[in-house]
């Protein structure tokens, strides 16, 4: 038996407030992208500094939880599997998108808080049914939707 593992987990800050969507099916989906930055010294001595970008794609009602929560310039956690699309520009040639499924995230800073002010809430989606949870990392405990996943609105969150 062959094992593989496909999983990515980035702290980072938002770049853009999130993009929302619906789905012809009726789904939501959100889309943006997270900076990460790097530090080292070179062989002179000197600080260099790198900034990458990752482009993040979240589902169903973590979507609906990231429009109303994530915004530009805040610390946030994510978790999911990496995945490549492809498709035909409109010039015909074929273009590539990296990006990060996100099934959970932690809002790393707290509302209305200056940045970086400690964990407001986990949010993660249960691959395996519909169902969301929260867990309590070192915020409060939020549940964001339990069994019947479509049965909490975001007017039910605490925060």
């Amino acid at each position: 038996m062959a094992f593989s593992l496909n999983r990515a987990q980035l702290i980072g800050n938002v770049t853009k407030d999130p993009e929302v969507r619906q789905t012809g099916g009726g789904q939501m989906v959100a889309s943006f992208s997270i900076a990460t930055n790097s530090s080292w010294v070179d062989k002179t001595g000197q600080r260099q500094e790198k900034a990458e970008f990752h482009n993040v794609v979240i589902w169903g009602k973590l979507a609906e939880v990231a429009q109303q929560y994530v915004k530009k310039g805040k610390k946030i956690f994510v978790e999911g599997r990496m995945q490549t699309r492809d498709w035909d520009g409109e010039d015909g040639v074929k273009r590539y998108r990296f990006e990060i499924v996100v099934d959970s995230m932690i809002l790393l800073d707290r509302a209305g808080a200056p940045s970086g002010e400690g964990v407001d809430a986990t949010y993660e989606r249960k691959s395996n049914s519909s169902a969301m949870k929260s867990a309590e990392p070192a915020g409060e405990m939020v549940s964001v939707a339990p069994a019947g996943a479509d049965e909490v609105s975001l007017d039910d969150l605490p925060f």
